[in-house]
């Protein structure tokens, strides 16, 4: 097992794009706990990541040492085949810039975030980094995979003709404080939490809570509004409906999940291991998860128990299912001395009371 040599110094400058999101704030609140206190950060609309010009001025004008990506666009099944073109034109964009403007401004160190969605749909299980490229990708997702690997490929790139130490993580299916809740692209984890907690909600009688739900999250989908017996317009509960969750899909995939805590341990960690673990024929790429998967209809059973639903549970086999299985071979990362902290009943309990 490699030495973890803790390189990041106090007061180097390490810009985390994207910060505002799940990842990017759980990767500042990392640094902030380890006494980094040089962290540059910029919203949207100080810096339009898309913008090559504003990104080279950025660099141009600021000391950086140190880049961590966590910016990106992202969403779940529904948002991807609605969305295609902008998932890989934003994600190649966004990408692109940081890492060639990082680069020219002579930023040694970057970490780049991707996602298990790189790995083809069939992949063997679990799946280890050796399985990137070998197969066809899920159809459902493919534009936001092309992008990320296309940030893999490029970071090894920039490592073999100047000798960076462009570094890329692949977590798994990610959740926890900040997370997205809107109900028409979120990912699995956050869309359940309140598909069960508005049930939850409607079964109690409690209008006021759904209504201030509505407010803070977000519109909800007729679909769901006829499930739980609310109509939003009129801001009233139905009479004798009996409020049930519905869920895409037969429930018979299996996911693996990781609290966006220990998705930041792990960042941090990979960028305080020595560059030879990502040179010659390693891979220099790292998955990061837990290892574990569980089926969809496990996680509902799991999160109605945590919300207090007691209602039905539906699954609408006419949606898509998506790739049948998506576990990570977490060899690698655990042999270079990271496992996640928290399990997965525990980290969505942290989850679910971020969320009230």
């Amino acid at each position: 097992m490699p030495t973890n040599i803790e390189y990041i110094e106090k007061d180097e400058a390490v810009y985390v794009a994207g910060h505002r999101g799940m990842v990017g704030a759980a990767i500042v609140r990392k640094l902030q706990g380890i006494g980094c206190n040089n962290i540059i950060t910029r919203t949207h609309r100080e810096l339009d990541l898309t913008d090559q010009a504003a990104v080279k001025l950025f660099f141009t004008e600021t000391k950086i040492d140190r880049v961590i990506i966590a910016a990106a666009k992202v969403g779940g099944i529904h948002a991807n085949n609605v969305f295609p073109a902008e998932f890989i034109y934003i994600n190649l964009m966004i990408q692109s810039n940081l890492i060639h403007h990082a680069y020219l401004a002579g930023v040694k160190h970057l970490l780049f975030l991707g996602s298990s969605c790189i790995y083809p749909k069939f992949a063997p299980q679990p799946m280890a980094e050796k399985h990137l490229l070998t197969d066809i990708l899920e159809p459902t997702n493919e534009p936001y995979a092309i992008a990320k690997i296309a940030g893999i490929k490029m970071c090894e790139s920039y490592n073999r003709q100047y000798a960076t130490s462009y570094r890329s993580v692949m977590p798994t299916n990610l959740f926890g404080p900040g997370d997205n809740y809107h109900l028409e692209n979120s990912h699995v984890i956050p869309a359940m939490l309140r598909k069960f907690h508005l049930a939850k909600l409607a079964q109690q009688g409690d209008l006021d809570g759904i209504v201030e739900d509505e407010k803070r999250y977000g519109f909800i989908p007729d679909d769901i509004q006829m499930a739980i017996g609310y109509n939003s317009e009129t801001k009233e509960l139905l009479e004798g409906v009996a409020p049930q969750v519905i869920l895409w899909g037969s429930g018979l995939p299996k996911r693996e999940f990781l609290h966006v805590d220990d998705m930041a341990a792990a960042c941090i960690h990979v960028m305080s291991i020595d560059q030879g673990n990502f040179e010659g024929e390693n891979p220099s790429f790292l998955n990061v998860g837990t290892g574990k998967d569980i089926t969809i209809r496990e996680t509902a059973a799991v999160i109605a128990d945590l919300v207090g639903f007691t209602g039905e549970i539906k699954y609408n086999s006419d949606q898509p299912d998506g790739t049948p299985r998506k576990l990570l071979d977490t060899t690698r990362i655990n042999e270079l001395g990271w496992s996640p902290a928290l399990d997965f009943k525990a980290g969505l309990a942290d989850a679910y009371n971020a969320y009230k």
